[in-house]
């Protein structure tokens, strides 16, 4: 099992500097976050985008996931979504990026007209994606939190450039355990993401270990050879323990957990 990090817990950092705190502290792979305001963005030129690409081979740091916001059932035209969708594997496979994360924010739609839309533009994207070498990855999130639900949706798509983001606290609130999410998944799974809160009712991010989330007991259904990312979402909570004097820690916790120990 290999170890990424999101840069979500990192919010503005330049790449350099994130890719350091990534080495230094025993995480292989990072999830890029992408958005305005942090080093990864759209608008990244080809020299910067090569540029990017070079600092991360040079660290032997992998590219996992490009994150973006793309939500692929969302409600309103299919145009502008799907021509988010290219810029963002364009972008993923410029960085040398294994996926493209997606969620699926359908609102308060029936499912079944969510389902349809997200299923319709991910068909339309998954042809161009494979080519580029890139999976657009469908996160267990908002309307679409439980892993049937995504796993749903991707079996619909039934391409291999299109599969699962399993992050574990979406899952767990939607009232599945990680034997059922796993069950769902496992067949379509990109990787995983982890986290830990207090609670329902406090989705401040926490140290691994120190909140209520199953980790342990997500980890050891992963395969060897998957990833399993931390995304410390210090972003959405300014307030929570600054990220890089836990990374050291949280690399030793989740290497505890990992199968066949």
């Amino acid at each position: 099992m290999r170890l990424a990090l999101s840069t979500l817990g990192l919010p503005g950092l330049p790449l350099a500097d994130t890719v350091r705190l990534a080495a230094d502290h025993g995480w292989e792979g990072l999830e890029l976050r992408c958005t305005a305001g942090e080093s990864v963005h759209l608008e990244l030129d080809s020299a910067e985008r090569l540029a990017a690409r070079r600092l991360l081979e040079r660290a032997g740091i992998t590219p996992l996931c490009l994150a973006s916001y793309v939500g692929v059932a969302a409600a309103g035209d299919d145009a502008p979504v799907v021509a988010s969708l290219r810029e963002h594997v364009r972008l993923a496979a410029d960085l040398g990026a294994q996926s493209v994360r997606v969620f699926p924010s359908g609102g308060d739609d029936p499912l079944a007209d969510a389902d349809e839309r997200a299923v319709r533009r991910l068909a339309v994207v998954a042809d161009e994606a494979e080519r580029a070498g890139v999976r657009v990855l469908v996160e267990t999130h908002d309307s679409h939190r439980a892993a049937r639900d995504v796993a749903r949706v991707v079996a619909r798509v039934d391409h291999p450039a299109v599969g699962g983001l399993w992050d574990l606290m979406h899952t767990w609130l939607a009232g599945e355990s990680p034997s059922e999410s796993w069950a769902a998944l496992a067949p379509h799974l990109g990787h995983t993401q982890v986290k830990d809160i207090a609670g329902p009712d406090d989705l401040t991010p926490l140290a691994l270990g120190a909140g209520v989330l199953p980790i342990a007991e997500c980890v050891a259904l992963l395969p060897p050879d998957g990833w399993v990312s931390w995304e410390y979402e210090a972003a959405w909570h300014p307030t929570a323990q600054p990220l890089p004097g836990l990374l050291g820690e949280g690399a030793r916790y989740l290497s505890r957990a990992r199968p066949g120990r």
